[in-house]
C-alpha cells in the first residue's frame, strides 16, 4: 500500500523540494497557466493537467478533472478503488469539482465505480443538483455509462486492513463494538479510524487540484477514499464545496487535504478565498484560515493534519498547515514542476 510517506510510483528524493522562503521570491508570481496540487504525489498529477493546458491551450476544468482520473487510476492508499477501505472492509468515494462560472458537482459514499471525479462533473453538467451520495450516484453512474468494477480490495488494501482488524478488534460482520462486551459496552460505538496510518503518516490524504488557464479562468477538483478505516457512512471534507474545494473566478481557488471534520468546522477553503478577497496572498490566507482552525483547540490541533493551497487571479500561489510535512507540487513551466514544503503552525 502506497502510504502518505510512499505516495508516488517513484521515488521524490530526487525532486527539487524547495525551502518556501525561496518558493515565495518575488512575491511568488508564476505566468499562466498554472496548476497547483496536494503533496509530492501531485506532481504526475500537474503533469497530466499541464499537457491540457499548455499544449492543448485548453481549459482549466478539463485540466484538473484530467489530473484528477490520472491518480484515480493508480493503486494508493488515498485515491481511488485502490484505497483503504472503511471499518466493513468497504471502498466508498468522494470526489467534487468547480468552474469558473461557479458551477459544481459532487459524488460522497460512491462505490464500485473507477473515477468518481468524472461522476462530480457529470452531475455538475447534466443535472439541477450539486451533490448525489451512496446509492443514488452509483445508479446515475451507470445510468450515465460508467463501468461498475468489482467489489474487491487491493492486494496492499486488503493487507492493510487485515492488521488494522487484529489490531481493533473490531468484527465488521456483527457490528460487536455496538454489542455488551464483558458486561460493559465499548465507548462511542467505536473502533474509530486511527489518526495516523501503520508507518506514522496522518490517516487522510486527499488529492485537490486547482488551475488557472490561458484565458485567466480558474478550476478545481478534488478527490479521495477518505480516511482510512472510518465509520460507515463517514464523510470527510473532501466533496463539499466550501470545504475541501472553493473558486470563484474573481478571486482566486483553494483546496484541502487532512482531517476533514475540522475543515468542515470553518468552511475551510471559503474561508482562504475570502481572506484573498480582502486583500491577503494565498499564503497569508491560508495561514488566516489555519490559525482560525488551530484557535478553536490549540492541544487537539496538534494530533491532527490540515494543510490548505491556494492560487489567485494573478498566479500567485501559496500554502500552510498545522503541523510539519505538508507537501505541494506547483506546475508552471517546462521544467517538470517542483515540490514545495509549507511553512506550518507548529514547527
Amino acid at each position: 500500500m502506497q502510504s502518505r510517506r510512499n505516495f508516488l510510483h517513484w521515488s521524490v528524493l530526487s525532486l527539487p523540494f524547495l525551502s518556501i522562503s525561496k518558493a515565495f521570491a518575488k512575491n511568488n508570481v508564476a505566468q499562466k497557466p498554472i496548476v497547483v496540487s496536494t503533496w509530492d504525489s501531485g506532481l504526475p498529477v500537474n503533469a497530466v493537467a499541464w499537457k491540457i493546458l499548455r499544449e492543448k491551450n485548453g481549459r482549466a476544468l478539463d485540466a484538473v478533472e484530467a489530473g484528477a482520473r490520472s491518480i484515480e487510476d493508480t493503486i494508493n492508499c488515498c485515491v481511488g478503488l485502490g484505497g483503504n477501505p472503511d471499518r466493513d472492509g468497504k471502498v466508498t468515494l468522494d470526489a467534487c469539482i468547480m468552474d469558473e462560472h461557479a458551477n459544481c458537482g459532487a459524488v460522497a459514499y460512491l462505490q464500485h465505480i473507477k473515477h468518481p471525479i468524472s461522476v462530480a462533473r457529470k452531475v455538475m453538467e447534466s443535472t439541477p443538483h450539486v451533490f448525489l451520495v451512496g446509492d443514488g450516484a452509483l445508479q446515475f453512474a451507470l445510468a450515465n455509462g460508467f463501468k461498475k468494477e468489482p467489489d474487491k480490495l487491493s492486494a496492499d488494501a486488503e493487507k492493510s486492513y487485515k492488521n488494522w482488524l487484529k489490531k481493533s478488534e473490531y468484527k465488521p460482520v456483527m457490528n460487536i463494538e455496538q454489542q455488551q462486551i464483558k458486561g460493559q459496552k465499548k465507548e462511542g460505538h467505536g473502533p474509530f479510524a486511527p489518526n495516523f496510518l501503520e508507518d506514522g503518516s496522518f490517516n487522510h490524504d486527499t488529492m485537490g487540484t486547482i488551475a488557472l488557464d490561458n484565458a485567466g479562468n480558474l478550476s478545481g477538483a478534488c478527490t479521495t477514499s477518505g480516511m482510512g478505516f472510518k465509520m460507515k457512512g463517514r464523510l470527510g471534507d473532501s466533496p463539499i464545496i466550501g470545504a475541501g474545494l472553493f473558486v470563484d473566478n474573481e478571486i482566486g481557488a483553494a483546496v484541502s487535504s487532512g482531517q476533514g471534520e475540522e475543515v468542515i468546522r470553518i468552511a475551510g477553503t471559503h474561508l482562504v478565498v475570502e481572506m484573498m478577497r480582502m486583500g491577503k496572498s494565498p499564503e497569508e490566507a491560508c495561514k488566516g484560515a489555519i490559525e482560525r482552525l488551530v484557535k478553536i483547540n490549540p492541544a487537539k490541533a496538534k494530533d491532527f493534519q490540515v494543510g490548505f493551497i491556494a492560487i489567485n487571479k494573478q498566479g500567485e500561489y501559496g500554502a500552510y498547515s498545522i503541523n510539519p510535512g505538508f507537501s505541494y507540487s506547483v506546475t508552471a513551466g517546462e521544467d517538470g514542476g517542483k515540490v514545495f514544503m509549507a511553512t506550518s503552525h507548529y514547527k
